[in-house]
């Protein structure tokens, strides 16, 4: 099985590459998953997509953990933690980047176990996320490096997939694809299957167990021993938390357990009492209350209520 991740920018394409090239495998005989991976659509923020194909049914799912192949259309996301561009990378993975800088510079770098390709980097624009074609050139090149996509496969997907774009933007976009796949043609069949991953074979981790403290020792309550209830952390509050009772659920334990200091006990009949004098007004009880029956106002408005009903 081919297994291939696109690594870029939001804009760049990435989502359309992995396309482009499930289709062209797809159009080749082979069985195929594409998909994108990425958080917030935000115009600029590392994304990635991945492909896989296969001549049998895949059964794998989800990411691609140990690829065949990773392109790298934005060579400043290399550095990138979060872009996660060097992931499970071995001695068998290609890892083709778009670039200005060298192969054997990339090499030296990364110190990668596995060959390092360059497709040259078309001219810098003003904005990253806009370098022309780049999604295409990108599939294009994957295209060729895996050496069993032609030339009228990779056209056909290219037309499928960026159609409803128009002929004029399909015309520039196949030009640029096949400028990039004869531009890989030292390189044809670089990329070759990676071995399946058995579940057969899969072995139980070994558990270390952990000793905990009693939890009369380790429970956060200040009224447990050790601690002083003395110390009127209410005084630090700002904001109080309020209960409406006509709204309490009674689920008895959401707002207590999540009180970091337990300054909120519950009776039999799962009635929460909140203890001012040590409640810090931290309002995680106000954000995790189901039915929202707490809420906050500011402490000076609430001690002027409680002097009025004095």
């Amino acid at each position: 099985m081919y297994r291939i991740r696109f690594h870029g920018r939001g804009g760049q394409g990435m989502k359309t590459a992995s396309r482009i090239l499930g289709s062209a495998f797809f159009l080749e005989g082979f069985d195929v998953q594409d998909a994108p991976r990425y958080g917030a659509e935000r115009r600029g923020a590392p994304i990635f997509a991945y492909v896989r194909a296969s001549r049998q049914a895949i059964n794998e799912r989800g990411v691609i953990h140990h690829p065949d192949l990773v392109v790298v259309a934005d060579d400043s996301l290399v550095p990138v933690p979060a872009a996660a561009v060097l992931q499970g990378l071995d001695a068998h993975t290609v890892t083709l980047i778009n670039s200005h800088t060298s192969a054997a510079d990339w090499q030296q770098r990364l110190n990668l176990a596995g060959p390092v390709l360059i497709l040259p980097a078309t001219e810098e624009a003003e904005d990253r996320a806009e370098l022309p074609f780049v999604g295409t050139t990108c599939a294009a090149a994957a295209a060729r490096l895996v050496g069993v996509i032609s030339r009228d496969a990779l056209a056909e997907a290219i037309r499928t997939e960026l159609g409803a774009l128009g002929s004029q933007l399909v015309e520039k976009n196949t030009e640029a694809a096949l400028q990039a796949y004869d531009l890989m043609e030292p390189h044809a069949g670089t990329v070759t299957e990676g071995k399946a991953h058995s579940a057969s074979g899969y072995a139980r981790p070994d558990w270390i167990g952990m000793t905990v403290e009693d939890v009369d020792l380790a429970a956060p309550s200040i009224h447990a021993a050790a601690t002083s209830v003395e110390v009127k952390t209410g005084l630090w509050r700002t904001l109080r938390p309020v209960i409406d009772y006509d709204r309490c659920s009674r689920c008895w334990w959401v707002c207590s357990t999540f009180c970091p200091d337990s300054a909120i006990a519950v009776d039999a009949d799962g009635r929460p009492d909140i203890d001012y004098d040590h409640c810090k007004g931290c309002l995680i009880c106000v954000a995790k209350c189901p039915p929202h029956a707490i809420e906050a106002i500011p402490e000076h408005l609430a001690q002027a209520a409680e002097e009025t009903n004095a």
